[in-house]
């Protein structure tokens, strides 16, 4: 009687394991018209598509497809041209089943897309100029001394002065910039004693024009301890310096509500892979489902 419920058992976790791996690839990202052959015909491929091993991909001209393997470990293809899905597969090795998580979060979020932009109210940041950073009741937390700090320009064109101040409102650094972004490292002597650091934009030709006063605030060494941990369960598997590992970081940091952090990423995604629509979609996205830019109002 043992013996048969131990092969039953056995048997049983045999076959969810199957389930649970009825594919090799997911789509992640997608640019052009790239199609799957799974058996006689060719079928285009849209983000969420599974790949099994006796697929085949073909990609084409000038596009672009970011995969995650069943292991959970990201791959980009973007030369032209067909490839076995069993071959894309040895190429990857091993990875870590913990990246799917953040695989799985990305996928979500991309099969809700336009599912906020629907909204039928709008959320007002009430700013001049509006920075994409969160206020001080969404968390302001921060884990990397590198981050992107950007804002809405539709209003106000530049050239722009960044302030960065104490709590106490002394000046720790000024910075001038003609983009909408700026890159900004926590680690400069400027900002080294400080935990809690004030960001503001102002027009440098009308200093009337001026965002509101939004705050980086370090993690404590306790958590960054925690995120450090987390992380470095994923850090062998996203080092490469890819559009796509990008993505999965920003889905990490989101998950651990590090908005800053997460941002950052995404942005960095977007330089690395500028001719890729849906990594700005998804960036998008990912500000207004956060509460990080306005919902547009619904004009049907």
């Amino acid at each position: 009687m043992k013996k048969k419920l131990a092969l039953f058992v056995f048997a049983l976790i045999g076959f969810v394991q199957a389930i649970a791996q009825d594919y090799t690839f997911k789509v992640l990202v997608n640019k052009g018209k790239n199609e799957i052959k799974a058996g006689s015909g060719w079928q285009v491929i849209k983000v969420g598509s599974s790949l099994k091993s006796d697929d085949e991909l073909k990609v084409a001209e000038n596009a672009y497809v970011g995969l995650v393997h069943v292991s959970g470990k990201p791959i980009e293809v973007k030369q032209a041209g067909k490839y076995k899905v069993a071959d894309l597969a040895k190429k990857v090795g091993n990875g870590t089943s913990v990246l799917n998580k953040y695989a799985d979060f990305i996928l979500s979020a991309n099969n809700q897309k336009g599912s906020s932009m629907q909204a039928t109210g709008a959320v007002h940041r009430g700013s001049v100029i509006p920075l994409y950073l969160p206020i001080a009741t969404q968390n302001p937390t921060i884990y990397n001394d590198v981050i992107i700090i950007n804002w809405d320009v539709e209003k106000i064109p530049g050239p722009y002065v960044v302030k960065f101040k104490s709590l106490f409102d002394d000046e720790l650094a000024t910075r001038e910039t003609g983009e909408s972004s700026i890159q900004v490292n926590l680690a400069d002597a400027d900002f080294a004693n400080e935990d809690n650091i004030l960001v503001t934009v102002e027009s440098k030709n009308d200093r009337n024009k001026v965002s509101e006063k939004y705050t980086l605030k370090r993690l404590s060494k306790a958590d960054k301890t925690r995120i450090k941990t987390l992380l470095n369960e994923i850090s062998g598997e996203t080092q490469e310096n890819t559009a796509i590992n990008k993505l999965i970081l920003a889905g990490f940091y989101e998950q651990n509500s590090l908005l800053i952090d997460a941002s950052t990423a995404f942005q960095e995604a977007i330089k690395l892979a500028p001719d890729v629509q849906s990594y700005k979609d998804l960036y998008n996205e990912f500000l207004i489902r956060n509460n990080l830019k306005d919902r547009p109002l619904n004009t049907k």
